[in-house]
């Protein structure tokens, strides 16, 4: 999907460059908030692609289907909406940004959950350790204990 998508923003700045005009607002222009959700979420999809191919593949889901029918658009509103948007070459490197700033941000929240769940998993094996630890320990001057006694 990052190549269908690196296509039809491709092809959205050649033809805009190519045309002295415009292309006409769409009647059904997706506004530019939702429009940034969509991109964003078509990135995060693709990157789950890219990583876990199979399980998409095993529960049925098609990325590209998916975000169209989560966002209850289709491809032809999603196509002009975006030549329309990349024509403004200014206001759609505005959009990538804050979609990049998005994903960094939700990049740190993830590795920062991860480290969190990382260390209570450490302090759970430390702490099990401890307790057999002991276990063992007790064991051991108990056997002590009962060979001196003999």
């Amino acid at each position: 999907m990052k190549k269908h998508l690196f296509i039809i923003v491709l092809l959205a700045l050649v033809f805009s460059c190519k045309s002295e005009n415009r292309p006409p607002k769409p009647s059904n222009l997706i506004s530019k908030d939702k429009m940034e959700k969509i991109l964003y979420d078509l990135y995060v999809i693709n990157a789950a692609k890219g990583v876990n191919r199979k399980l998409l593949e095993d529960k049925g889901i098609v990325p590209e289907s998916y975000v169209l029918n989560k966002h209850q658009i289709d491809s032809t509103q999603f196509a002009q909406s975006n030549a329309y948007y990349a024509y403004d070459p200014d206001l759609y490197k505005i959009m990538v940004e804050k979609i990049k700033a998005r994903l960094e941000k939700d990049k740190e929240a993830y590795e920062d959950a991860e480290k969190k769940a990382s260390k209570e998993a450490k302090r759970r094996r430390d702490s099990i350790n401890r307790v057999n630890e002991k276990r063992r320990d007790s064991i051991k001057k108990a056997l002590k204990k009962e060979v001196s006694n003999s």
